[in-house]
């Protein structure tokens, strides 16, 4: 609902001025601040001047309009006015301008500050204004222009103040930045120093381990020979306390010579100098081996060893050895710590996963949770009775894991205490309805990654060739261009983009499928590359299952 003010007729420029001071002193009445009173002044101004200037006759009328103030300029359309600069520049001054046909309406929004009047007053007031010349208007004007500079100065002084603070804040901010990045620079020599020793400190007991285990084989060897000489055939008849004796020497310098032997072992592992010799293996001749091998340690009238196969036997392309160490080692444990009941070696394939799973399941005293993982570090033996009667030096579990991961598999322990372990070894195979590819180039800067994803394809690819960088890459590629590449996506000088760029100039490769493997945390699709994984925990399973989708893709 609006109420009206009052109301002006316009016909030249003296009433443009009376309109202007009409417009300051409504809006004055209305409470606002001196700043707003001189736009609405000054909009009225220049828009009643723009109009008077093509028709002779406009109304100005003055409304409170809800919580509005509005100034409403009405006159005769057809004179050929049309909005210009005037209305341009009380659109900068007002809150809205609405022009119409014969028709502008001003709006500037209340505030109601302090003095506000009720609209009987502002038009008592508005009929107390005595009639100003042009000069008087004129001065009022210039005294409106000298208090709106006197702000700008003010503000600028403000604005000189408030960037006085932030160059302040921003130099002390730098300064601290400055002296962080030299803290994070020291921090990071200090990494690399600490990085470098533990990696020195590494080496050194690798050479430890090895070089001891190695030179304490000679002597034992020399000790068991002995002993196998005086108490074999041909030998001097002992007194019965003598071969008692002679026997302990025996059997505890072969219990030295098995712990050193592990010890040697674990240097190999640690020192990534495990090198898989894959092949295919005969798992049911395996399995009966080790079983006729343990059969006697079993103790045929309290537990019972048994195995089982399934028909026809799975293939499995693996290291024979490895595999046969990690086995004897696990069921050697299950009979150790089994007094009575069951030990059973299962094998079953996992086509889903396209992985072989040998299971070894015992009935033996079982695993406290809290130790279920330690078990696999090195000479780490769980406390309790049992350990004092089975002697062990805990190395055989974490050996077994190395052995199970340097032919890119798993092993995992169960169990619950009082009822039994189950291990699980679980290592990739290839089912019988899986493609075979061709010739695979890797190309990796990291070598640890590149052997892991070697031993993935081990059986699955018949050829893997390997590059250290896109360079050497790419001269692979074009002196023997392979069925498949996988690339990482960050390595020096020219990276998986880059290459795939490289790759399509080149007609002999631009079809090739790429796989991309990165380690970045949000990696991209890089255009080319058929799949991208990522590195971190990568599984033979979905390793395999990229190559068969690049490889689907590209034969469809």
């Amino acid at each position: 609902m609006s109420a009206e003010l009052g109301r002006l007729l316009v016909a030249d420029d003296q009433d443009v001025f009376a309109v202007r001071r009409v417009g300051r002193e409504v809006a004055a009445a209305t409470g606002m601040s001196e700043q707003d009173q001189i736009r609405v002044a000054t909009a009225l101004s220049e828009v009643g001047r723009e109009i008077v200037a093509a028709v002779r006759g406009v109304t100005v009328r003055f409304l409170l309009d809800g919580a509005d103030l509005a100034v409403s300029l009405e006159f005769t359309p057809g004179y050929g006015y049309r909005p210009a600069e005037g209305v341009t520049m009380a659109g900068r001054l007002m809150d809205t301008v609405e022009a119409t046909d014969g028709r502008i309406v001003l709006r500037k929004r209340l505030t109601g500050g302090t003095g506000a009047l009720s609209a009987e007053e502002i038009r008592a007031r508005i009929d107390d204004l005595t009639p100003a010349s042009a000069l008087d208007e004129l001065r009022q004007q210039n005294r409106d222009l000298a208090s709106t500079l006197e702000e700008v100065r003010q503000l600028n002084g403000e604005l000189e103040e408030t960037n006085r603070g932030v160059m302040a804040l921003y130099n002390q901010l730098s300064a601290e930045l400055e002296e962080t990045n030299r803290g994070v620079v020291a921090l990071y020599a200090e990494l690399d120093e600490k990085s470098t020793q533990l990696r020195e400190a590494s080496d050194a007991k690798d050479r430890f381990w090895a070089t001891v285990s190695h030179e304490l084989r000679t002597p034992l060897n020399s000790i068991i020979g002995l002993v196998r000489l005086l108490t074999g055939p041909g030998g001097e008849p002992l007194a019965g306390e003598q071969l008692h004796q002679i026997e302990l020497i025996g059997s505890s310098a072969e219990t030295l010579l098995a712990l050193v032997s592990e010890l040697l072992d674990m240097a190999k592992a640690e020192s990534g100098r495990l090198d898989p010799q894959p092949g295919e293996v005969d798992v049911v001749a395996l399995v009966e081996r080790l079983h006729l091998t343990l059969l006697p340690t079993s103790g045929a009238e309290q537990v019972t060893l048994a195995v089982q196969v399934p028909e026809p036997s799975p293939r499995l392309v693996a290291d024979e050895a490895m595999l046969t160490r990690i086995l004897r080692n696990l069921l050697a444990n299950s009979l150790k710590f089994t007094e009575r009941g069951e030990v059973e070696l299962t094998v079953r394939p996992d086509e889903a996963a396209s992985e072989l799973v040998f299971t070894v399941r015992d009935t033996g005293i079982g695993i406290p949770a809290e130790h279920l993982e330690r078990v696999f570090e090195e000479f780490y033996q769980v406390p309790g009775p049992a350990q004092l009667r089975a002697k062990g030096t805990g190395l055989g579990l974490p050996y077994a894991r190395r052995l199970a991961e340097a032919m890119g598999g798993t092993l995992r322990l169960s169990s619950r205490e009082g009822e039994g372990t189950t291990a699980t070894l679980r290592l990739p195979h290839q089912p019988s309805d899986v493609p075979v590819v061709g010739r695979v180039l890797l190309a990796d800067d990291d070598d640890n990654f590149r052997s892991g994803v070697r031993r993935m394809l081990t059986g699955f690819a018949e050829r893997i060739d390997e590059a250290a960088d896109g360079p050497a890459a790419l001269a692979a590629m074009a002196a023997d261009p392979p069925d498949l590449a996988l690339l990482d996506l960050l390595m020096p000088v020219m990276g998986g983009a880059a290459l795939i760029q490289r790759m399509a100039e080149d007609e002999r490769l631009r079809d090739i499928p790429v796989i991309i493997i990165t380690a970045a945390a949000s990696h991209h699709h890089p255009a080319g590359a058929r799949v991208v994984l990522a590195k971190h925990g990568l599984r033979r399973d979905v390793l395999l299952g990229a190559v068969r989708q690049a490889l689907g893709r590209a034969d469809g």
